[in-house]
């Protein structure tokens, strides 16, 4: 096996990686990386219970080396890989994680706790943390961006496919890689890529989050170690890109890299479902505002978007991760709720007669012109009145971005949903002050709970 070649896309990143310092970060880029922690923590906190999560934890602690890192908000204390694994798991399993919408890569929940276990088991600063995460989350969303559309078309689910990238990237540059070491990590990375959108409705979906944050971490190791891989393993004839989807648009990788940042257009999720389902939320809950009929009146609800939503969210709801997929359970609960919080995606919202009823009466067509992520939702009533409503940015987007304000709500109803006893205002304290932070133990055994 080969070193990367001067001038390919592995060598280009790790030159990224390697030379980028704490001073090319600008504050705005810094402050986002904080809002993408917190967002990380409290969506990892709310599904710390979760049985998924549990059993997740009970298989990686039989495995498990010396146990001695956080599993957030879980008493638990598993090894690097475990905490890796376990941790991207529960971030990513409430689909309520942060989202770069270009290429639908959820930044945070694969990159973060490869580098959080690595950082708490090496002591690391909270300076070295959030500067390894930023550029490792913009490796991930380069590559992501290189290969999108047609990569997540094809059934490749691109947050676990390119967060181990990102994952590589972030822990190499904890470790202090050279460029030929962390070429070698993107390079190794390309062969545990992996994670499939046909299982978005399981957990299974899941555990290649958690795979890409545990064989990133993996990556990098073996890379410091002396392991090599192809020179062009991302773009070659045989390559990642390649054997994975169409041929990489080159120019995503490389171009203004680290001057333009793609994760600086990082978005935050106001309700706990994909993110192509959030304009048809907000507009069912705009109708249901200025409408003013009865549940019983309503007719018929018909909900259009590109071909993505309907792709994505044209199912039948059997269980709540189906539920947070499906634009026929999104669309119901907005109406007879008015809202669209963690409950309305669990399983007495999944068999509510009345949500069932509602479903039923939803009905979805295919519109080219929206942009994607963007929906018309048309509200028909038993007397033939309609009204109709169109969201082409949703809350949450870069063009209706969460405040930190929202963001610190949304932590605190997470962190309560934890089972443990978590003080909520000590952990936002402690991610807004990261960069002061000598090492990341005290933030992490905040995360842990009692």
């Amino acid at each position: 096996m080969t070193r990367a070649a001067a001038g390919s896309v592995s060598e280009t990143l790790a030159r990224f990686v390697a030379f980028s310092e704490w001073t090319d970060i600008d504050a705005g880029l810094r402050h986002e990386a904080k809002r993408s922690l917190l967002n990380f923590f409290g969506c990892a906190l709310a599904a710390a219970s979760d049985p998924a999560v549990a059993a997740a934890a009970a298989v990686m602690r039989d495995f498990s080396g010396p146990a001695r890192l956080t599993v957030i908000g879980r008493r638990e204390r598993l090894d690097a890989m475990g905490a890796a694994f376990v941790n991207a798991i529960a971030a990513n399993l409430l689909d309520y994680d942060d989202t770069h919408l270009k290429t639908v890569v959820h930044p945070t929940a694969p990159v973060a706790p490869a580098a959080l276990a690595l950082a708490e088991q090496h002591g690391f600063s909270g300076v070295s943390l959030l500067h390894a995460f930023i550029v490792g989350a913009e490796v991930e969303c380069r590559i992501g961006s290189a290969v999108s559309p047609g990569h997540y078309a094809r059934g490749w689910h691109i947050t676990s496919t390119c967060g181990v990238f990102g994952a590589a990237a972030a822990c190499g540059k904890l470790l202090g890689l050279t460029v030929g070491e962390l070429a070698a990590a993107i390079g190794i990375a390309a062969s545990q890529s992996a994670g499939l959108v046909e299982n978005l409705a399981s957990a299974a979906k899941n555990v290649g989050v958690g795979n890409a944050a545990r064989n990133g971490l993996l990556a990098a190791l073996l890379a410091r170690a002396g392991y090599m891989a192809a020179a062009q393993a991302l773009e070659g004839p045989l390559g990642w890109a390649r054997a994975m989807g169409d041929a990489p648009a080159p120019e995503a990788f490389s171009a203004e890299l680290g001057t333009r940042w793609e994760y600086a257009a990082n978005t935050y999720k106001p309700y706990p479902a994909g993110i192509v389902f959030h304009a048809v939320i907000d507009a069912c809950l705009e109708l249901r505002k200025r409408f003013g009929i009865s549940l019983g009146d309503l007719q018929s609800v018909t909900v259009r978007g590109d071909r993505l939503l309907l792709d994505r969210g044209d199912r039948p709801v059997t269980n709540a991760r189906d539920a947070r997929v499906s634009i026929h359970h999104c669309a119901a609960v907005a109406f007879v709720r008015g809202r669209a919080g963690v409950e309305e995606f669990e399983p007495p919202a999944v068999t509510n007669p009345a949500i069932v009823a509602l479903r039923r009466k939803v009905y979805v067509e295919c519109d080219p012109s929206l942009p994607s992520g963007g929906a018309i939702v048309i509200a028909r009533a038993q007397d033939g009145r309609s009204m109709s409503v169109r969201v082409d940015a949703a809350l949450g987007s870069v063009a209706q971005p969460l405040s930190d304000r929202d963001l610190e709500a949304k932590f605190r109803d997470n962190a309560a949903r934890s089972g443990g006893a978590m003080d909520a205002e000590a952990c936002i304290a402690a991610v807004w002050t990261i960069e002061e932070a000598a090492n990341v133990i005290p933030l992490l055994q905040l995360m842990a709970g009692a």
